[in-house]
């Protein structure tokens, strides 16, 4: 099996090669720490999480970088508005990210550097460029020179040409009159008056967003890398213009791979913070929505489509999760992580070799899809196929089917529950908290009252009383109890 991915750059989907055997290193672009993180930043980091997991379970040793933007003018703007600092503003928001990202099971980067910890690197960066004749200085300010860069718009189809006709009356303030071309973007921003700034060559200022990442990713991985991540909306112009700054320095690729995680909609729009249609993870998971129902939502769809954001794909999600969960509990043994901030680590893949036929076909089916441009969709369902049967006993020795506990037994089922565990964990979903368990007692007799209301309800059908069916049926799923009617009149039960 051959790990295949979409790269962007070429706009085909290529086999994986990294360039150094048994390695791969990869740079995500990270947030820029003004604000909480939405859900459209959950899908980035959820999908690229689960890109590392497999490349770890593949036997792959990865090194993944991806960066904090803590200075800006999104975090200037909120600091004014607090009467605050950007220090202050970007260590609140820092602090927020990573509690968000542990809540959602994401692997923490192995290195995080951010841009005001990078100035060196930056300055250095801008200098080089500036000596190669691709940037050049105006009053403070420093721009890099599109036109010097044969290969721009290589990632993103875009024509100079037909960009330069499209911007006919933009150049009409003071900062598009300096420029040489409306295209060119700032590297070095002259300080403005109340603003922080850092010394430089070109005077006190501050850097622009887009040769920060390139900085930081010549500086932690080197010139060229396996693979940059990010979402739709960063292929322009900022992964554009990364790749023309570090390409005009250093005489490389910057990147082998580029992979683009599509966008979440909302209304048919995409989600974002200057849309106002945004809901940020934090307020979404203390509504009530559990971390892994998310998670799961996300993967259900493929990382480079769109993500319809409605309530009815969430509680689809959250369906599908409580009967995975089940499953996992059980294959678990019943326990749970006591906490649930604590992130699981990503592991390389247990043997097959001692795999009885169906679970290695199971295994050979979730290999399959995620080789397939990580097409979670299909491994979720490999996933699912192979808890049906650990579900299923769940849901009878919760309901005190004395036959279930023997079956539990079973050394094959341990083997099927061990594989699940260890599938899910690739993907990132695990046993989440459960509540506190009533004492036996408590729970025979509670297991018994639901009985028999069942029967209760049962008796109301056959004399076709269907308004009191209904009414049990409604006080049973008030106290979190679900049933389900089989064929030949069984009636089965589960707490939700």
């Amino acid at each position: 099996m051959t790990l295949r991915l979409t790269n962007t750059l070429t706009r085909r989907v290529e086999p994986f090669e990294p360039l150094e055997s048994g390695k791969v290193s990869i740079y995500c672009c990270g947030v820029t720490v003004y604000d909480l993180c939405h859900l459209g930043h959950a899908r980035s980091y959820i999908v690229w999480d689960v890109l590392r997991r497999y490349l770890i379970w593949r036997g792959y040793a990865v090194t993944f970088v991806q960066n904090y933007t803590d200075i800006d003018d999104k975090i200037l703007r909120r600091a004014a508005q607090e009467n605050s600092s950007m220090e202050a503003v970007s260590e609140r928001n820092i602090d927020a990210f990573v509690a968000d990202m542990a809540r959602l099971n994401i692997l923490p980067a192995d290195r995080m550097p951010r841009a005001t910890r990078s100035l060196d690197a930056i300055r250095n960066l801008i200098g080089e460029l500036e000596a190669r004749g691709a940037a050049y200085s105006a009053d403070g300010d420093v721009y890099f020179a599109v036109m010097r860069h044969a290969g721009y718009g290589k990632l993103s189809g875009r024509e100079l040409s037909e960009q330069q006709d499209n911007a006919s009356g933009r150049i009409g303030d003071a900062e598009e009159a300096r420029k040489q071309h409306p295209f060119d973007f700032a590297l070095w921003k002259g300080a403005k008056p109340g603003e922080p700034s850092f010394p430089s060559p070109w005077g006190p200022g501050r850097p622009g967003w887009h040769i920060e990442c390139s900085a930081m990713v010549r500086e932690e991985l080197g010139t060229t890398i396996d693979i940059h991540l990010g979402g739709a909306d960063l292929v322009f112009p900022h992964h554009e213009n990364e790749i023309a700054q570090s390409e005009a320095a250093n005489d490389e690729p910057l990147a082998r791979y580029w992979l683009h995680n599509g966008m979440v909609n909302v209304g048919g729009e995409k989600m974002s913070k200057s849309l106002g249609n945004f809901t940020t993870i934090r307020a979404l998971l203390d509504s009530g929505v559990s971390p892994m129902t998310l998670r799961l939502f996300v993967l259900q769809a493929h990382y480079r489509k769109p993500l319809d954001f409605t309530a009815a794909a969430l509680e689809a999600a959250a369906t599908g999760w409580k009967g995975l969960h089940a499953a996992l509990v059980l294959a678990a043994g019943g326990s749970s992580p006591a906490e649930s901030g604590a992130v699981t680590p990503a592991q390389p893949a247990s043997d097959p070799a001692g795999l009885p036929a169906d679970l290695a076909a199971k295994r050979e089916q979730f290999a399959a899809a995620m080789d397939d441009d990580l097409n979670t969709s299909a491994a979720l369902a490999a996933v699912f196929d192979l808890a049906r049967p650990l579900r299923g006993l769940a849901n009878r020795l919760e309901r005190g089917d004395q036959a279930a506990a023997a079956e539990a037994a079973d050394p094959a089922l341990a083997r099927r529950g061990a594989l699940l565990l260890e599938l899910c964990a690739v993907l990132g979903l695990r046993p989440e908290p459960l509540p506190a368990a009533p004492g036996a007692a408590a729970a025979e007799a509670d297991a018994a009252q639901i009985e028999a209301q069942i029967e209760a309800r049962t008796a109301a059908k056959a004399s076709r009383d269907f308004a009191t069916a209904d009414r049990i049926r409604a006080e049973l799923q008030a106290q979190g109890i679900e049933l389900i009617d089989r064929p030949g009149g069984v009636t089965e039960w589960l707490r939700s």
